[in-house]
């Protein structure tokens, strides 16, 4: 009996999606439940399985063919009901025609001549020099980067406030704590904690901060999924941390190891990509100084970390040096003005000079 193998139901944001390599091909054995292919969103990488045991029959997309939700791509002989199995496929490969240039039979001496070159003419037409390059087509997750990256700038008013954050504080917890957490958790206590949870205390006090806009209407989450910018290999991607405001930071740092590593395996789930309130971005890790992250729609507001960077400031009138970070806000105009977005990082910073506060909820 012949089955059909189709490309499994997409989420209602995703339509359609490239199929990248054949694991099997046409004549050979295949398992139940064994990759035939995968497929790549704009979002994730799934993995197409064998619906049932027996031959592959028939492949009806090629690599790279672009498929709907619950397109049949392949068919499978199962060898039921006393029906034949192909043992083996006999495939005929057509070489490729290469371009034949002729020459001559014979080789004829030719006498020097000596061309007088005229003058080079001011306004000349010049050719062109070819610049050594290849071509790759872009991923549907770098295309689909590309498009809310225009999108958000064509869409929203977008400003960015800057402000820093003595980061001596944080770095001083860490280095007291860090073992017994390790110990305690299984998982470091990083920044990104400090961060998640002094955005949270941030938004609960600036709530048009953790709004969108809607048409003609102004959306109030009384929610806190706080978006995580990562980057893989293959692309940028934004996980969400589902309520936020109730997360330990043990939680917090155990959910971004998570994330990060599925992220890079292209095995996050479309929900968990989704329904982001606030998004925070750490180019710091890159080395980043100072950036203006992107806004990531519907959303309205952004946060950018940066990297460490020991600086002189001014403290209780001395000149010290200490570990400083800029920190940036991107918010759409449209709906935040200056002065709460200005406010809002104002208390971001205030909250992470004073961790304690955080750990108080405070």
């Amino acid at each position: 009996m012949i089955v059909d193998v189709k490309t499994p139901e997409l989420s209602e944001s995703i339509a359609e999606g490239t199929l990248l390599e054949w694991h099997k091909q046409v004549g050979e054995q295949v398992q139940r439940d064994e990759t035939l292919i995968d497929l790549e969103t704009d979002k994730v990488i799934l993995e197409i399985a064998a619906p049932c045991s027996g031959v592959v029959v028939e492949l009806l997309r090629e690599n790279g063919a672009v498929v709907n939700a619950g397109e049949v791509i392949a068919r499978i002989d199962n060898g039921e009901h006393g029906e034949l199995v192909p043992t083996d496929v006999v495939i005929e490969i057509v070489p490729k025609v290469e371009q034949i240039i002729s020459v001559p039979a014979e080789t004829h001496q030719v006498a020097a001549v000596v061309v007088q070159q005229p003058a080079l003419q001011l306004g000349a037409p010049v050719a062109t020099p070819q610049i050594k390059s290849h071509r790759q087509a872009m991923s549907r997750l770098r295309q689909r980067i590309a498009e809310r990256l225009v999108t958000a700038q064509h869409t929203a008013a977008v400003l960015t406030t800057f402000n820093e954050v003595n980061m001596q504080p944080i770095k001083d917890l860490r280095e007291r704590y860090q073992t017994d957490f390790v110990r305690e958790h299984g998982v470091k206590l990083g920044f990104m904690s400090f961060f998640v949870k002094a955005a949270v205390l941030a938004l609960q006090q600036f709530p048009v901060i953790n709004a969108a806009i809607d048409g003609s209407d102004m959306v109030y989450y009384d929610e806190y999924h706080v978006g995580i910018a990562v980057s893989t290999s293959r692309g940028l991607v934004v996980p969400v941390l589902r309520h936020a405001d109730q997360l330990s930071f043990a939680q917090i740092e155990q959910s971004i190891s998570d994330l990060a590593k599925r992220a890079e395996a292209m095995a996050l789930d479309f929900g968990e990509l989704q329904g982001g309130t606030f998004s925070i971005s750490n180019g710091g890790v890159f080395g980043s100084l100072l950036s203006t992250p992107i806004i990531n729609p519907p959303q309205s507001a952004i946060l950018g970390m940066h990297t460490i960077q020991d600086r002189p400031i001014a403290e209780n009138g001395q000149v010290v040096i200490r570990p400083m970070m800029y920190l940036a806000l991107s918010y759409d105009h449209r709906l935040i003005d200056g002065r709460d977005a200005v406010r809002f990082l104002v208390e971001i910073k205030t909250a992470l000079e004073d961790p304690a506060r955080l750990m108080l909820g405070l």
